[in-house]
C-alpha cells in the first residue's frame, strides 16, 4: 500500500542545494535518554553545526524534546499514524524530503525498517549512514531492502551489547577515533516539584505499556507503607493504563502522605518530579532511564527479556544514583517472548520473582549514599512477597 506514495515522495523533485543532517530517532522514550549524550559528537563527526542538525522523533517525547535537545532542530511525528495512514505517512515523508538534507543517519538497533529505514530511504539525502539493525526471519526481506539501498552500514557490536555503548562504537566510526564512554545525562529545566510543599517525597512509577514487565501492585504498596513508616511522602504516578489500579491504591493505602498522580502527570511535569524526588522506584520504562539520565537516585525492577541491552548499564558508565534490582533465570534473553505465561496479562516471572525485601534493601542503601547518611534502613514490616511460582497478573483496562 504504502510503495507507490513512497516512491512518489522519493521522486518528488525539490530544486535546492542539499544541507544539513537529518538524525532518525523513530524510538521510545528510553531509548531517546540513552542516544542523547552521542548526539554531540555529531557536528564534529559529520562536519555540520548543531543548528544544521534535524532530529526526527516521536511523538511519545516531543513535548520534553525542545529542552532535552535545546541547539538542535526536531521535529516529531506519531510513529503509529506513519506505519498505518497512507495519507499522514505521506504529507510526513514528502516534509522530509523537501528539507533536502546532505546527509541521513539511524543508529538504532531494535527499530523499524518501515518507519526509520524508510525515513533514510525518503529522504534521498547524497550520504547515508546506519547502524546494523537487529535482523529476525520475519523481517530480513524488509531491512535487507532498505540496508540495500544505503551509503554506509557500521556494525555496532552483537546482541546484547549496551544501546550506550552501540551509540559510542557508531559515532567512533565516524570519527576515526575512540570516544570515551559516557554515563546517562539529559538537560531539563529547573522547576519546583508539582506537589505541595512538605516532607521529602519518593516516586513510585509502577507503570509500563507492556502489563507483563509491571512488577506486582502489592510489591509497590508494600514499599509505600516502609516509606511512610519512614517519614516519606510517597507519589504515585502512571499513564491512563494505571488508572484501574486507583480503587485499590484508595483502600490499601488510606493514609496521610499518600499523593495519587495517577494520569495526571503529563511528561513535562513528569520530569520536574523526578527531578525534585529524593528516589525513584520505577518499571523497566522509559521514565526510568529518564529519571537517571536527571540524577535523582532510582531504583528499577528489571526482567530478563533483553537483559543487558537497556539495563543493567555497562561498567564504566553504570550511574552512582541507581540500582537495579532483578532476578536471574535460565530463561533471560526471550525477547519478551516468554513461554511460562498463561496470557499476556501475567507477569513475567522474572520480574514478579523479585521481591520488595531486594527492592527496599536497594532504595535505602542509595538513598543512604545520596544523601551521605549511613542511619539505620529497617526492614519493610508489612511484606506482600508473591513467590515466583505464582501467576502474578497485571490489571488489565476496564471497559
Amino acid at each position: 500500500m504504502f510503495q507507490p506514495l513512497d516512491l512518489l515522495v522519493r521522486l518528488w523533485p525539490v530544486f535546492r542545494t542539499p544541507r544539513g543532517l537529518l538524525v532518525v530517532r523513530m524510538d521510545g522514550i528510553g531509548d531517546m535518554v540513552l542516544f542523547r549524550r552521542s548526539l554531540d559528537h555529531y557536528a564534529e563527526a559529520f562536519g555540520v553545526a548543531a543548528e544544521d542538525i534535524t532530529v526526527l522523533g516521536c511523538h511519545s517525547w516531543g513535548s520534553i524534546a525542545a529542552e532535552v535537545f535545546s541547539g538542535y532542530r526536531v521535529r516529531t511525528i506519531d510513529e503509529h499514524a506513519f506505519e498505518r495512514n497512507p495519507f499522514y505517512r505521506f504529507r510526513e515523508a514528502l516534509w522530509v524530503r523537501r528539507q533536502r538534507f546532505a546527509i541521513a543517519v539511524c543508529d538504532i538497533f531494535f527499530r523499524k525498517a518501515l518507519t526509520a529505514d524508510s525515513l533514510v530511504w525518503l529522504s534521498q539525502a547524497p550520504v547515508s549512514v546506519v547502524s546494523h539493525p537487529y535482523i529476525s526471519p520475519a523481517t530480513r526481506a524488509e531491512f535487507n531492502h532498505y540496508l540495500g539501498r544505503v551509503g554506509q552500514i557500521i556494525d555496532t557490536g552483537p546482541y546484547p551489547t549496551h544501546e550506550t555503548d552501540r551509540h559510542r562504537r557508531f559515532v567512533s566510526e565516524i570519527l576515526g577515533r575512540t570516544v570515551p564512554a559516557e554515563p546517562p545525562s539529559i538537560p531539563w529545566r529547573e522547576a519546583t516539584a508539582p506537589v505541595p510543599a512538605g516532607r521529602p517525597y519518593v516516586v513510585l512509577n509502577f507503570g509500563s505499556n507492556e502489563p507483563g514487565r509491571r512488577w506486582p501492585f502489592d510489591s509497590y504498596i508494600a514499599i509505600a507503607r516502609g516509606l511512610l513508616d519512614a517519614g516519606y511522602r510517597v507519589v504515585f504516578t502512571g499513564g491512563p493504563g494505571e488508572m484501574p489500579s486507583r480503587p485499590r491504591l484508595r483502600r490499601q493505602l488510606n493514609r496521610p502522605g499518600v499523593i495519587d498522580l495517577i494520569d495526571r502527570t503529563p511528561l513535562p511535569m513528569l520530569l520536574d518530579l523526578m527531578r525534585r524526588a529524593t528516589a525513584v522506584v520505577s518499571n523497566d520504562t522509559g521514565p526510568a532511564h529518564i529519571s537517571i539520565a536527571l540524577g535523582t537516585p532510582t531504583v528499577v525492577i528489571v526482567g530478563g527479556g533483553h537483559f543487558g541491552s537497556f539495563l543493567p548499564y555497562p561498567q564504566g558508565i553504570a550511574p552512582a544514583n541507581a540500582r537495579i534490582v532483578h532476578r536471574d533465570m535460565e530463561c533471560y534473553h526471550c525477547f519478551w517472548r516468554c513461554h511460562r505465561r498463561a496470557d499476556r496479562w501475567q507477569v513475567f516471572p522474572c520480574i514478579a520473582a523479585v521481591t520488595p525485601e531486594a527492592a527496599w534493601a536497594a532504595l535505602g542503601d542509595l538513598i543512604n549514599t545520596s544523601s551521605g547518611t549511613k542511619r539505620p534502613w529497617d526492614p519493610v514490616q508489612t511484606l506482600i512477597s508473591t513467590p515466583a511460582t505464582t501467576a502474578t497478573r497485571a490489571t488489565p483496562p476496564q471497559s
